[in-house]
């Protein structure tokens, strides 16, 4: 049973709620995330399991997407819907306006985490803190938007939908209030829905009630996947016999020995003769193959 679900987290829940339930589903304690989602937002939440919760740190694709609706003219105490009103705006922004200032976030940009976030600084939460009305200095951060689409307008007046493919780390949130200041009229985020995170997609996600039926069945094993489904865009080397024998008990191999001989500069799948998938590996200095992670159980 190890591996990764994919799961379409509902609004209203956490991403620790949806752990909390799949351990139930799936009758297991080791049950995992990669990338958090809020209550308020729906979407891609993969779901780690077993052997699969060793992938969290090394995942190799953690950009994420999502479709957001922003609404100009509103501005609140936690960038979006769910916070305190602080203040509204009059608005005379043009939908072409709004296309043409997406563009000016594409690229690498620095961005301020709000302050409602899990961020810690000096060992406490920042929403901890903007919960007791405390705000501190944060630190702006590097992030990369790959692109950021508008798609049309919300149900809403004053109301956009955009498309954001983004690196790790970037609030979607904040995004939607520095587009609303830059507009002049100021923003907050009412929607918020990831499609795709590490390197999952919808098309591959089940919600959590189809997960509770097909637990039911006793057919919810059938939709995990594979670990090895996680790092399917690195590169693969297949190791002999001996080699993976060696490899199963740590032993740093000579790429020179390896089929394909591995160079320096990505991380690789490693499969053993019979193509059971062992792990994660990178080539070191000294070109030996290295194991960065061990999945398969040692013979």
């Amino acid at each position: 049973m190890d591996g990764i679900l994919i799961i379409d987290k509902p609004e209203g829940f956490t991403s620790f709620d949806v752990v909390a339930k799949m351990r139930g589903m799936l009758r297991t304690r080791k049950v995992g995330h990669a990338g958090t989602l809020d209550p308020m937002a729906t979407g891609v939440l993969p779901i780690l399991v077993e052997r699969g919760t060793k992938c969290c740190d090394i995942l190799p694709c953690q950009d994420k997407r999502y479709t957001a609706t922003l609404k100009l003219g509103v501005l609140t105490d936690t960038l979006d819907s769910t916070g305190t009103v602080l203040e509204t705006r009059p608005v005379s922004v043009t939908k072409e306006q709004v296309e043409a200032v997406l563009k000016d976030f594409v690229g690498e940009i620095k961005q301020v985490p709000p302050m409602y976030s899990a961020i810690q600084i000096n060992g406490q939460r920042l929403y901890d803190l903007a919960r007791q009305g405390i705000e501190v200095e944060r630190e702006a951060r590097s992030i990369t938007i790959y692109h950021c689409d508008l798609l049309g307008e919300g149900p809403e007046e004053n109301e956009y939908i955009i498309d954001v493919a983004c690196s790790k780390g970037t609030y979607i949130r904040t995004l939607c209030g520095d587009i609303g200041e830059k507009l002049g009229c100021g923003a907050c985020m009412t929607a918020l829905r990831r499609t795709e995170a590490a390197g999952f997609s919808l098309s591959e996600s089940i919600t959590l009630e189809a997960a509770s039926q097909l637990a039911q069945e006793g057919k919810l094993q059938d939709k995990i996947l594979p670990v090895e489904q996680v790092f399917r865009t690195l590169p693969a080397v297949n190791l002999s016999e001996k080699q993976s024998k060696m490899y199963r008990n740590g032993v740093r191999l000579d790429c020179a020995r390896v089929q394909g001989n591995p160079q320096q500069g990505t991380d690789l799948r490693v499969f053993g003769h019979d193509g059971t998938f062992l792990g994660v590996a990178y080539v070191n200095e000294e070109n030996a193959l290295c194991s960065r992670q061990l999945f398969a159980i040692n013979k």
